[in-house]
């Protein structure tokens, strides 16, 4: 059996991921395919219980770097391995590069602590295509207040750290074209869904 693939979605709260998430594993669906959607942090039990910590509850900036590793370690172990080896497709809302794009860029965590965590725990595992939604700070905060539901601690930080995040994540991108997809978070829906049908095509 060939194995599966595995794609995350990135990108600053708001910007739109979910809606395309939805979509794209419809399409996969819809080839054949069996789909695993998960996210991070979370994916797992314990994954899940580590989100409510995350999310909540106040803490240092290397308590957090330490669990969101803890759990994506759980993660990779328990439900993308697995998913990916019995041939499914795994789709993951956030996985590492979100640890350079908020704790590295937003918080200022020193980039050889990430990468020596990343390498102890995840062995140079990383997903087939990343899609990043690039959306201004003022742009994704404007839509977090038209949802509606009560922010988290992350969504609560001001637009200078989300300015950081972005530069963040646009910097790894540029690093990895290969594996990344940088798509125009202020698009049509329609026209985000082509893009990244086009970019997986030639998988299904």
């Amino acid at each position: 059996m060939c194995r599966g693939r595995f794609i995350s979605f990135e990108g600053i709260d708001g910007a739109g991921k979910t809606t395309q998430i939805a979509s794209l594993c419809e399409r996969i669906r819809a080839a054949g395919y069996d789909v695993v959607l998960t996210r991070e942090p979370g994916g797992t039990p314990l994954g899940e219980k580590i989100r409510g910590m995350l999310l909540g509850d106040e803490m240092t900036l290397e308590a957090e770097t330490l669990l969101f590793f803890a759990a994506r370690a759980e993660h990779v172990a328990k439900t993308i391995r697995p998913a990916l080896e019995r041939g499914a497709w795994v789709i993951s809302d956030r996985f590492a590069d979100a640890t350079y794009a908020y704790q590295v860029g937003g918080k200022g965590l020193a980039e050889e602590k990430a990468r020596s965590i990343e390498d102890w725990t995840l062995s140079g595992f990383a997903p087939d295509l990343t899609v990043l939604f690039d959306l201004s700070p003022e742009c994704a905060a404007a839509r977090r207040g038209a949802r509606g539901a009560a922010a988290d601690r992350f969504e609560r930080e001001g637009l200078d750290f989300f300015s950081r995040v972005r530069r963040r994540y646009l910097e790894r991108a540029s690093a990895a074209p290969e594996r990344f997809l940088v798509v125009d978070a202020s698009l049509a829906p329609e026209a985000i869904a082509a893009q990244i049908a086009e970019r997986v095509s030639s998988w299904l």
